[in-house]
């Protein structure tokens, strides 16, 4: 129902601050104010600030948004699905490959006709990784049958996530809907931005959630969601959300002015700068429009009819009011941050042609540029070549090039880049002193290792150069591990911390062959490359004189994400070794929980507050949900105990080349998020070692040994004498805090003691 104007003029609460803030925290003010039941969600950039503010905020008192961190974007998407099928209010945020991972589910929950509301942070897509911002996973949204709207700056943003509910909820709309604006230009950059003070005034305007739908929350009226259907069904069913979809543009226009009269901003269906009269125009999504703005203002000062068209919705398609702008332009040139690759043009490019093909009298011509693709800046420069181009092809009377690229860089064979690093191979890598065997009584291997000194004249597997943390537990652990290897290596590296650090284009740190792949398939595709490799030296196609040893490398969260994959691919047992470095927390995003983040560590998603105490649940068990898949060998190290982990490495690569997958756990300091001094890292895994938090023993073969006991040792220490090193977890010494402090303690020793008495017998 409509607000009234002299109400909202005659209530005090509907004042404004005024603020600098970003888009990020902007769409989480926004959530926060609605207070959303629930969020279902997974970190990547650029997105990610937005749980994290809300973990903030929510720490702080100032929202009762059930928080729920899903094992990867596929889940988080679920989760969201499952709520707002129950009739709950429901918010998320992702980006690019994010997006893609959920992809499967957007369609399910705007086929059913399940509102909620998503940020979508743009974000360029893989391959190869890229982390900043353009529209190419934007235009894989646009047929989703998800209402898309699009925000130029901060104050758009907070004002859209209002709207967004509204119009989602709206009894002739009913979809889901998705609030896009731009990675890092819009969703890190902070601009003044006005904010309603009472949150009040916010609920009042998006009103009640309704509860008349066809909503599983009543078991006493018991519902089917999501029957399959035939073709006859199928076909009114999409009839009906495609009827939907184009309602949502009224609905739009009349929230919007709605909310114009409770803010005093208005956010029409196109934002149309000076094109009363243009003759020429460009046509931009989100901030390049407003980067555009000034070069129109300078070429108007020149004589030159120039203008701006940014629709502030992409789904519904705004065809008329576009054709209602162009039809007195004489050329016009879409600027798009990303492409359809063989279309002739992107996306928007051949909207906006279709659009104007329905008025016959229309004779505007029509260019197409992609540009900004990886988040490359867009200056006013940029906008006064494109209103250049329209200019020739007004006084051409066509356009010689319809499309093209604009912004790249043609290769000089002169310049072809050189390798720092010569590549290492071969018996380089083969120190000859690690001997293994298999003892065939016990069915398990014999290792012999020499001295670790004698071991260093091994080259390094990863080159100096990288720009990880200083303290970084990453590369020490993972060279010590591999001077357990002889031999050449095929690694591939699950995106994280050790990936972005060692192959920024166009360096690399590796001296042998590294692939890289997303967090959720990493495992998969080494499971392809070893396989291929096999057959393709079966055929005789390649000449190996020796077998390389395959190696993924996961951490920052891959075994969350990735478990899947990782527990498929153990299951049919392919000859590979998946490494996983622990630093308790996706730190390559900016230290967010994941599953192996311990009870009541504090991280970024979550915070120590009045309401919560960090991590509100224990860590999860990788190693001994590996195990259970019955591959041959599982083990946990720490380069802390280097001979330990030297000889695990050496049966490790036994196992792969010779009986089947083995997975392998190092815990690894992570100085900057464990808010720990740099020089105590070695310090720090003993202790998390020695207090039985890190048990260090392998299953081979089935059979649990421990490979050092603290107790035996006579090294034993209490858990407190670990976590007093590290900042993240200084909460939990304090006497309001003993009671978290004594269920950590409790789960670690049950963990022990369940590992003591495997080790005791063989049939455990």
């Amino acid at each position: 129902m409509a607000i009234l104007e002299e109400t909202l003029q005659a209530t005090d609460s509907a004042k404004q601050v005024s603020t600098f803030e970003s888009g990020n925290e902007m769409a989480a003010m926004a959530a926060a104010q609605i207070n959303y039941h629930l969020m279902g969600y997974f970190p990547i950039t650029p997105s990610t600030e937005v749980a994290q503010y809300l973990d903030q905020m929510k720490a702080r008192g100032e929202h009762d948004i059930k928080l729920i961190p899903a094992d990867g974007e596929h889940g988080s998407a679920g989760i969201c699905y499952g709520a707002a099928a129950t009739g709950a209010r429901v918010f998320n945020a992702t980006s690019a490959n994010g997006l893609m991972y959920m992809l499967e589910q957007l369609p399910v929950q705007s086929g059913t006709r399940f509102p909620m509301v998503m940020n979508l942070v743009t974000r360029a897509i893989s391959g190869p990784l890229d982390i900043r911002g353009d529209h190419s996973d934007l235009y894989f949204a646009l047929n989703t049958g998800w209402v898309i709207l699009t925000a130029r700056t901060p104050q758009a943003v907070y004002d859209m996530n209002i709207m967004a509910l509204k119009i989602a909820e709206h009894s002739d709309v009913r979809l889901p809907v998705m609030v896009a604006y731009d990675g890092f230009f819009t969703s890190h950059q902070k601009r003044k931005v006005d904010y309603f003070k009472d949150r009040e005034i916010v609920q009042q305007f998006v009103g009640e959630c309704p509860v008349d739908y066809h909503f599983a929350r009543d078991p006493k009226k018991p519902v089917t969601i999501g029957a399959h259907m035939n073709g006859d069904d199928l076909i009114n069913n999409h009839f009906q959300q495609s009827e939907a979809m184009y309602k949502a543009a009224d609905v739009y226009k009349q929230v919007a002015a709605e909310y114009a009269m409770l803010s005093g901003r208005e956010y029409s269906i196109l934002d149309l700068y000076k094109m009363e009269d243009a003759e020429v125009a460009l046509f931009l999504l989100n901030s390049a429009a407003e980067s555009a703005k000034d070069v129109v203002d300078k070429l108007r000062s020149q004589g030159v009819k120039a203008g701006v068209i940014s629709p502030n919705i992409i789904r519904p398609f705004p065809a008329a009011e576009i054709r209602e702008a162009l039809k007195n332009v004489k050329v016009l040139l879409v600027g798009e941050r990303a492409d359809s690759y063989g279309g002739h043009g992107p996306n928007l490019t051949n909207e906006v042609k279709a659009a104007l093909k329905e008025d016959k009298f229309n004779q505007t011509i029509v260019l197409s540029r992609v540009f900004g693709l990886g988040g490359k800046d867009f200056y006013a420069d940029d906008a006064e070549a494109f209103f250049n181009m329209t200019i020739e092809a007004m006084e051409k009377g066509y356009a010689e090039k319809p499309f093209d690229y604009y912004g790249h860089v043609p290769g000089s064979p002169e310049k072809i880049l050189k390798p720092v690093i010569e590549p290492q191979h071969g018996d380089v890598f083969n120190s000859g002193l690690i001997q293994v065997s298999m003892n065939e009584e016990t069915n398990k291997l014999k290792v012999k290792i020499p001295p670790l000194r004698a071991l260093t004249s091994k080259p390094k597997r990863i080159a100096s150069g990288h720009g990880a943390c200083p303290g970084c537990g990453i590369f020490g652990g993972l060279e010590t591990f591999f001077k357990g290897i002889e031999g050449d290596i095929v690694v591939l590296y699950q995106t994280g911390c050790a990936y972005v650090t060692t192959t920024a284009y166009p360096y690399t740190s590796h001296k042998q062959t590294m692939i890289h792949n997303l967090f959720q398939n990493g495992a998969a595709t080494l499971s392809g490359t070893v396989e291929a490799f096999m057959e393709l030296k079966r055929r005789g196609e390649i000449d190996v004189a020796s077998d390389a040893t395959f190696v993924m490398i996961t951490g920052d969260g891959g075994m969350d994400i990735g478990m899947g994959s990782a527990i498929g691919t153990a299951l049919r047992n392919h000859n590979i070794i998946i490494l996983e470095y622990d630093n308790e927390g996706y730190m390559n995003t900016g230290s967010q929980m994941s599953y192996s983040t311990p009870l009541g560590h504090m991280t970024s998603t979550t915070n120590v507050g009045k309401t919560q105490k960090g991590k509100a649940y224990h860590h999860k068990d990788t190693a001994q949900i590996m195990a259970s898949t019955n591959i041959p060998y599982v083990f946990t190290g720490t380069e802390a105990f280097p001979q330990d982990l030297v000889k695990k490495a050496a049966k490790a690569q036994w196992y792969a080349q010779n009986v089947g997958m083995v997975y392998g756990k190092i815990l690894i300091t992570c100085p900057l998020n464990w808010k720990s001094e740099d020089r105590f890292g070695q310090t720090i895994i003993e202790a998390a070692v020695n207090s039985n938090f890190f048990p260090l023993y392998e299953v081979e073969q089935g059979e649990t040994i421990i490979t050092y006991d603290p107790e035996a040792k006579k090294k034993k220490i209490p858990l407190s004498d670990w976590l007093k090193w590290m900042g993240k977890t200084k909460h939990l010494l304090k006497e309001e805090n003993k009671d978290l402090l004594i269920g950590f303690e409790e789960e670690v020793e049950r963990r022990w003691q369940r590992l003591k008495a495997k080790h005791e017998s063989p049939y455990l």
